[in-house]
């Protein structure tokens, strides 16, 4: 076997064992997780979570999750919490104490301190039996047979097992709340995904160059419009009223169909009742619209009234997509 195909079979290895050990969480799950994530449900506070080394690190990754679903949560240092941090947590909040072993230095320290402050303790950790599980209210048991590390040493599927326990319970929070995409629009509100799902039709249309032409005009306007506008397309307009659409591919099947075309004007050739949608409308519903009806332009209309066209490379150019 040569080195690249040893890379492979590693590499796949490893995937199949830690995709094994997270099939098998299903089989821990307990009445303590449901009784915890009510807990932080119900809870007037905030769910503080804390870790040491890679656990810590996990920890960072599900505070983010939580706070961008809807609970307000924090990261503490385990290791910071014995020295000065722990002032961090207030009377009504809810600690997340996340440790493979649950033997650690730190959380033998920090588990009772949490305990005699009154504040619920929830534990995540491979070993029902160890010091932070008996220290616990709940505990969560993420529980694995080995690690996918050859040695048995790198924290590997424990930490994935960490990972999809955390965002199990941010999935199950999620539905209590019934956190709705306009909910998670709130607390995304930058980039691609802010983009995605806050902007509306209205805050990328140009109303003032919008294509258009009215049913008796000649093919000759009509091409000038097409090309003028640039989007590839004009609407027929009669009263302020969308009566139908021309594209550039119905140009050229017209050419294609006759060799003359003096005797034509828009109507003739149009297609009638086009896709439109409201400027209202998130940009995402826009772009749902012009992927299932495989086109690339949109009429845009509100109250009847003639606003426009959406193109597909608008919305790429936002880098929507």
């Amino acid at each position: 076997m040569n080195t690249l195909e040893n890379i492979l079979l590693n590499a796949k290895k490893s995937i199949l064992s830690q995709s094994e050990s997270i099939a098998k969480l299903n089989d821990y799950l307990t009445p303590d997780f449901a009784k915890s994530v009510e807990l932080i449900y119900q809870s007037k506070g905030r769910l503080i979570i804390t870790g040491i080394g890679k656990s810590a690190i996990i920890a960072q990754k599900i505070v983010a999750t939580l706070n961008s679903t809807g609970t307000p949560s924090l990261f503490l240092h385990a290791a910071e919490a014995i020295h000065g941090d722990l002032g961090m947590i207030q009377k009504e909040d809810v600690v997340l104490c996340i440790s493979k072993s649950g033997n650690s230095p730190e959380i033998k320290v920090l588990a009772p301190i949490i305990r005699n402050f009154g504040n619920p303790l929830i534990g995540m950790t491979a070993n029902e039996t160890s010091f932070l599980a008996t220290n616990s209210d709940y505990v969560l048991h993420a529980y694995i047979d080995d690690e996918a590390c050859p040695n048995g040493l790198a924290p590997t599927n424990s930490t994935t097992a960490q990972l999809v326990l955390g965002d199990a319970i941010a999935i199950c929070l999620m539905k209590l709340r019934n956190f709705t995409p306009d909910d998670f629009a709130k607390y995304h509100p930058g980039g691609a995904l802010g983009k995605k799902l806050l902007l509306r039709v209205k805050d990328m249309l140009d109303t003032t160059h919008a294509p258009q032409v009215n049913p008796d005009a000649s093919i000759k306007k009509v091409i000038m419009e097409i090309s003028e506008k640039r989007l590839g397309v004009t609407a027929v307009v009669a009263h302020n009223k969308v009566i139908g659409i021309i594209t550039d591919g119905d140009i050229r099947r017209m050419l294609n169909d006759r060799d003359q075309f003096t005797d034509l004007v828009a109507q003739d050739i149009m297609t009638k009742n086009p896709k439109h949608i409201s400027s209202q409308l998130h940009v995402s519903e826009a772009l749902d619209i012009l992927e299932n009806n495989k086109i690339t332009q949109l009429v845009v209309i509100d109250n009847e009234e003639y606003k426009g066209i959406l193109h597909l490379h608008d919305i790429l150019k936002e880098g929507i997509v």
